[in-house]
């Protein structure tokens, strides 16, 4: 299968400028691509600035922007363009910000354009998302961790993958908290999605598909759950081919 995907959990790592960990992984990535020009989604990001929505759209493009041109790209958003899917149709790649997942789903059925950027992507065109943009590489939202602040049409994603990610996937809840952990609210979705594999990414990791290969990326090892099978983890060394065959959530 054609597709060429950098997903990565994360956007900033503690103490770190913005984009700063994965800035030479897209670089690399795009480049090999020859790649001058981003089609950016910014649809997830709504809680910049309090003022509106769309205002909040701008300054998420702006901040990302000022990012992709140091790297050497142009960079366009989607919200400004009066014909979206021409805009997909004609994009050289696609790049999808972090936010909540749950507006970026609803926005990207609502305008009509899930369909067209999966068409896009797997006609071989690079694909880039981080936190909820990794999200929505999959076949659904439903292993998002954000709250719900509207409803989308379906849960239903890009599918680009045929597993889940957990982004920002944390092995213990913070001190004090005595509510699940995330292991465990991975394994409840797991006891109602029985045939799905999740993965949960930690900060400062990413995933490179190219075509049928997958390869972690980061300083940490990757936590997969099945159901009726305890987490393993693997490591960036490990093949990790297999989840690019697993079934479909």
């Amino acid at each position: 299968m054609a597709r060429k995907l950098l997903l990565i959990s994360n956007s900033t790592n503690a103490g770190e400028e913005y984009l700063a960990w994965p800035r030479g992984y897209i670089q690399d990535f795009l480049n090999s691509f020859s790649v001058k020009s981003i089609l950016f989604i910014p649809w997830a990001g709504v809680n910049l600035v309090s003022e509106s929505v769309e205002k909040s759209f701008d300054i998420y493009e702006e901040r990302v922007k000022k990012i992709f041109t140091e790297l050497g790209f142009r960079l366009n958003s989607i919200h400004r363009e009066p014909d979206r899917l021409k805009a997909v149709n004609e994009a050289e790649s696609v790049v999808v910000g972090g936010g909540n997942t749950f507006h970026l789903v609803a926005m990207m059925h609502q305008y009509g354009v899930m369909d067209a950027i999966h068409d896009k992507i797997l006609g071989g065109s690079p694909f880039i998302g981080w936190s909820a943009g990794a999200n929505v590489a999959c076949p659904t939202m439903k292993t998002t961790n954000d709250m719900p602040i509207c409803e989308p049409s379906s849960f239903q994603c890009l599918g680009l993958v045929p597993f889940q990610i957990n982004p920002h996937y944390l092995d213990a809840g913070p001190a004090g908290h005595a509510g699940e952990t995330r292991e465990q609210r991975i394994q409840e979705f797991l006891t109602v999605n029985r045939g799905t594999t999740v993965a949960g990414l930690r900060e400062g990791c990413l995933f490179h598909v190219d075509n049928d290969s997958l390869k972690l990326r980061g300083k940490r090892s990757l936590r997969i759950f099945q159901f009726g099978l305890g987490p393993r983890e693997y490591t960036c060394d490990e093949n990790l081919d297999f989840l690019l065959k697993v079934t479909a959530g």
